[in-house]
């Protein structure tokens, strides 16, 4: 056997394999402390075409000004927004404040 058809039978095999991998995307979906309910089931409904298409889903707030300090409304509104979803989705990171953001990741539900 030569090297070149060795070479060739590897690749073959690795393609082959890359084939038959799922690979799974990180979709964004922002929202703001002052949503209101039409625009928040707009965004629900996205974040439940992204995962019922597999994808996980990173659901973020950027709070601006006076907003930081009532990060505990932002934290509500990633619950009510969670509440939207949970039936396509399950909470893999609970809201979570990092600075300026809130932010928690949404991972499609085994069915």
């Amino acid at each position: 056997m030569n090297y070149g058809k060795y070479v060739f039978e590897l690749s073959k095999k690795a393609k082959e394999a890359k084939k038959n991998q799922k690979t799974t995307e990180i979709k964004e979906v922002w929202l703001s402390m002052t949503i209101d309910v039409g625009d928040l089931q707009v965004k629900a409904k996205q974040a439940q075409k992204f995962l019922s298409a597999g994808n996980k889903v990173k659901v973020s707030i950027r709070m601006r000004g006076r907003q930081m300090a009532h990060q505990e409304i932002g934290v509500d509104v990633m619950k009510r927004f969670f509440d939207l979803v949970k039936d396509f989705g399950t909470m893999q990171k609970q809201p979570l404040t990092e600075s300026r953001n809130i932010w928690m990741m949404l991972t499609p539900s085994r069915a």
